[in-house]
């Protein structure tokens, strides 16, 4: 984290050690149980709106639009998730359709807010949710990135919900390949956008989606995405809690590190967008009507362990 990141103490290590265990925590609990996730996703959310619209919660996030948008989005996602999870729903064509295209609009959201800062912002500038942004050729490479990161997005016809207690939502097709890919170019999303809070909006989220799709469920790290997300978000949008002096570490704000990051990004995605030419036309399969990486073990074993082989 040197490299990115200015000097920090223990405390504020562990700050962050504690925030992604918690994070992590409230993801397994609610992808366990139907009813604590309507408790988390559903009424903890109009809750800390009305907090935050009679003024006793509310953080600088909530005066830039984006941080609204990606509240909701990630919210509707969650929603769409629990419908395909637990309802009929799921056992139709909304079951593979609902997920891409709400990852893909997330995406979207991301890749239009890399150009706008590279158009706005020529020099360093704090911005009206006091998060210092800078425009350069890194915000092209991620943004490029970005838009591979859609064009990716293989095998989605073959999403379905696990034969176990917790019916996750299991894409079988999303390899290790593309969830690194993704996890590159988030976290040089926020960045390059969200300077001031990548520590906690990037690495701290990024990493309770793959830890959780590691070490306690595979095959739905999409599901861990979308509910991870939702939570900080959430917390974000409602706690200023970059003025704890154990949440408040920052960037280095070097341009070498911003555009090696982008590069990084870049030549990442470009590798997983060839990986896909070339599984396809050896295969001669459709990344967007077939599953092309059913032959792989990673595959396989995705299957096996939801108990649908």
């Amino acid at each position: 984290m040197g490299l990115f990141y200015q000097p920090f103490t223990i405390q504020q290590f562990m700050g962050f050690i504690t925030l992604l265990l918690v994070i992590i925590a409230i993801n397994e609990m609610t992808r366990r149980s139907l009813k604590v996730s309507i408790a988390v996703y559903c009424i903890l959310p109009v809750l800390l709106a009305l907090g935050v619209y009679f003024g006793l919660l509310g953080s600088p996030s909530g005066k830039a639009w984006f941080g609204w948008v990606k509240v909701i989005s990630a919210l509707a996602g969650v929603y769409g998730f629990l419908l395909i999870r637990f309802t009929n729903l799921g056992k139709r064509k909304f079951a593979y359709y609902f997920p891409v295209a709400i990852l893909a609009l997330n995406i979207a959201e991301a890749v239009y807010r890399e150009f706008q800062v590279f158009a706005s912002y020529k020099v360093a500038t704090i911005d009206a949710s006091g998060i210092l942004v800078q425009g350069g050729l890194w915000n092209v490479l991620n943004g490029i990135s970005g838009i591979l990161c859609i064009v990716t997005l293989t095998g989605f016809v073959g999403i379905r919900v696990s034969n176990d207690k917790s019916k996750d939502m299991i894409w079988p097709d999303m390899t290790w390949l593309y969830i690194v890919a993704y996890t590159i170019w988030n976290f040089a999303y926020v960045y390059n956008c969200l300077s001031t809070r990548s520590m906690y909006a990037g690495l701290t989220i990024l990493s309770a989606a793959v830890l959780a799709e590691l070490f306690l469920k595979r095959g739905a790290w999409l599901q861990h995405r979308a509910q991870t997300l939702s939570m900080f978000a959430m917390f974000s949008l409602s706690i200023d809690y970059h003025q704890s002096q154990f949440l408040n570490i920052v960037p280095v704000y070097s341009e070498s590190v911003l555009l090696g990051l982008g590069i990084a990004s870049f030549v990442i995605n470009v590798l997983v967008f060839i990986s896909m030419l070339w599984v396809s036309m050896k295969y001669r399969k459709n990344p967007y009507k077939e599953e092309i990486y059913a032959h792989t073990p990673y595959y396989q074993k995705t299957l096996t362990i939801n108990r649908l082989d």
